[in-house]
């Protein structure tokens, strides 16, 4: 950690700053607590049982059923989430995908951000900022445009078209 010295000679102060490649303790922290929710978000995961049919895997957690299904004869856009998530934790990435292709690209990503904070929790690095920096805008329009596709797709799974 780099020390910035503040005020007149006699009054000297440290105060700690960012150098522009290492996180100061409290930005470490940080990433650390980021690494432990996507560690704990995989681990809960990789303890469920994902339901055969591609949703339902949630109420294992105690959650209710979705409404949409019955209720508008479509699934909701995160129906198969968590059932992709238990699928891509146990390594099935097919049956992930089958269950709700945003669900198997969000759990990749929370891997991805559970290592790279990990990473710059450790040692200090902006692994993380880097990486968001490399996203753009382009590349939340994509994710959006994915995460309507994904929805279409598993409104054609539920219909038993692919």
């Amino acid at each position: 950690m780099a020390l910035r010295m503040k005020g007149a000679a006699s009054t000297l102060a440290a105060v700690p700053v960012a150098t522009p490649d290492r996180l100061l303790r409290v930005e470490r922290a940080a990433q650390a607590f980021v690494a432990l929710a996507c560690a704990s978000l995989l681990g809960v995961a990789a303890w469920l049982q994902p339901a055969a049919s591609g949703i339902g895997t949630h109420r294992q957690l105690g959650l209710p059923s979705c409404s949409w299904p019955s209720t508008m004869g479509i699934p909701c856009p995160s129906c198969g989430m968590t059932t992709a998530f238990a699928c891509a934790a146990d390594g099935r990435f097919l049956d992930a995908f089958h269950a709700q292709p945003l669900g198997l690209l969000l759990a990749i990503g929370t891997t991805a951000l559970a290592i790279a904070s990990a990473h710059s929790a450790v040692t200090g690095a902006r692994t993380v900022s880097i990486l968001w920096s490399m996203v753009g805008a382009k590349g939340w329009w994509a994710l959006g445009a994915f995460a309507v596709g994904a929805w279409g797709y598993k409104i054609l799974v539920m219909r038993g078209m692919p």
